[in-house]
C-alpha cells in the first residue's frame, strides 16, 4: 500500500469515512456510514468544471484550489478539531484524485494519520458489483407468495421480527412493487444506492440459515433487482399465502389508507393502465374512487387485473410454485398476520420455530 492510502477492503474497519464529493454526487450514492464534508459544493463544483472548459484548466485549478481550502477550513474548524492524535479518517472523492488529496494532505500534516482511498468512489462501486454478483447466490431463500394483497411484505415483516433472517426489498426500493406501489413523501432512492443498501443488508445475514423474501419481479418501481439475487430468489422454495377476495379488499384498504385521501392521486396512477385493461375500464375505476366506492374499486382490481397477472407471473418464474407450501389465511389482521409468520416458520423448520 503506498503511503496514506487506503483501498476498498479497509473500509469496513474505517474509524471514521468522509466523502468530499459534492453533496449531489453524495445523494445518488456513498460508502455506507460516510459524512458528507464536499470540498466543493453543487454549484462550485459546477463554477469550476465550466471555467476549465470554457477558458482553461489552470484558471479552474486556481478557483478550485481556493475553494477547497476556504472548505477544508470551515470542516475542521467546526467538525474535527475535538479529534485525537490517534485518528485515522478514510477520505473519498470520484477517482480517488485532488478533491480527496486536498483534505488528506492537510488532515495529515496536522498529525492524524488520515488515507486516501485508491480509486475514489468509482473502486467502492466496482467492489459492489462484483459483491452483487457472487454473494447473494450463497444463501439458501425462502420465497413468500400470494396474489395481490395476501400481505406477504407484513408476513414477511412478522418473520423478520422473530429473529429469522429476511431482506425487505420493497423496504430498500421504498416502493411496494405495483404499479400503484409510489409511497406518498418517500421517493425511490437511486439504483446505485439501492445496491449499497442491498449489499450491506447481505453481508449481515449467515450463509447457514435461510433467508426468508418476498417474491418480486425484475423491477420494483424503477428500480432494477439485481440479477444474481433475482434468480437465486427463483430457484427458492415457495411459501404461498392464500387468502380469499373479501380479506384482501380489507388489507388492502388498511394498507393503501393513504389513497383513500388522496383519489385525485390515484386515478392519476391508474392513467398508466389505460394500454392494458383500455380506456372504458379506467374510466369506470377512476369514477369509483372519486366517489369512494373503495370496496368495488379493489375487489375489480384484484380479479381483473392483479390476480391473472399474478398467475402468469409467478408459475412462469418461480420453480418452486408448482410445488409451494399453502397456507389458508382467512383473515390478514395484524393478528392473522402474525399466525401466519409463525405457521410458515415452523412448517420451514419442521415443526419448531427454530429458524
Amino acid at each position: 500500500m503506498k503511503y496514506g492510502t487506503a483501498h476498498v477492503e479497509d473500509l469496513a474497519n474505517a474509524e471514521t469515512i468522509i466523502d468530499v464529493r459534492s453533496p449531489a454526487e453524495y445523494a445518488e450514492d456513498h460508502v455506507p456510514g460516510a459524512i458528507n464534508c464536499p470540498v466543493l459544493d453543487n454549484e462550485q463544483r459546477i463554477r469550476v468544471g465550466t471555467l476549465y472548459k470554457q477558458v482553461s484548466p489552470f484558471e479552474a485549478r486556481k478557483l478550485g484550489a481556493a475553494l477547497v481550502a476556504r472548505n477544508i477550513a470551515g470542516f475542521l474548524e467546526q467538525q474535527f478539531l475535538d479529534r485525537p492524535k490517534s485518528w485515522k479518517p478514510v477520505i473519498y472523492c470520484w477517482r480517488g484524485g485532488q478533491r480527496s488529496g486536498a483534505m488528506t494532505t492537510i488532515f495529515r500534516s496536522v498529525g492524524w494519520d488520515a488515507r486516501q482511498l485508491e480509486g475514489g468512489y468509482k473502486s467502492y462501486r466496482h467492489a459492489v458489483l462484483g459483491e452483487l454478483e457472487s454473494l447473494p447466490r450463497q444463501f439458501r431463500y425462502r420465497v413468500l407468495c400470494g396474489a395481490t394483497g395476501s400481505a406477504k411484505t407484513r408476513i414477511l415483516q412478522a418473520i423478520g421480527n422473530t429473529g429469522a433472517q429476511i431482506i425487505d426489498l420493497e423496504a430498500l426500493a421504498c416502493h411496494k412493487g405495483s404499479v400503484l406501489g409510489v409511497l406518498p413523501d418517500a421517493p425511490q432512492p437511486g439504483q446505485k444506492m439501492f445496491e449499497s443498501q442491498l449489499l450491506q443488508v447481505l453481508r449481515t445475514l449467515d450463509r447457514n440459515r435461510p433467508v426468508y423474501v418476498e417474491a418480486e419481479s425484475r423491477k420494483i418501481g424503477r428500480l432494477q433487482v439485481p440479477e444474481a439475487i433475482l434468480e437465486s430468489m427463483r430457484a427458492g422454495d415457495c411459501f404461498c399465502v392464500e387468502a380469499p377476495l373479501a380479506a384482501r379488499v380489507d388489507f388492502l384498504l388498511r394498507d393503501y389508507a393513504y389513497f383513500l385521501e388522496n383519489p385525485d392521486g390515484l386515478n392519476r396512477r391508474l392513467d398508466a393502465l389505460k394500454a392494458l385493461r383500455g380506456k372504458e375500464t379506467i374510466a369506470r375505476w377512476q369514477a369509483q374512487a372519486s366517489n369512494g366506492a373503495w370496496r368495488d374499486l379493489v375487489g375489480e382490481l384484484l380479479e381483473e387485473h392483479y390476480d391473472p397477472l399474478y398467475k402468469a407471473s409467478q408459475s412462469k418464474n418461480y420453480s418452486g410454485f408448482g410445488k409451494p407450501q399453502v397456507f389458508p389465511a382467512s383473515t390478514l389482521s395484524p393478528d392473522g398476520i402474525t399466525a401466519i409468520a409463525h405457521a410458515i416458520l415452523d412448517s420451514a423448520a419442521g415443526g419448531s420455530t427454530a429458524n
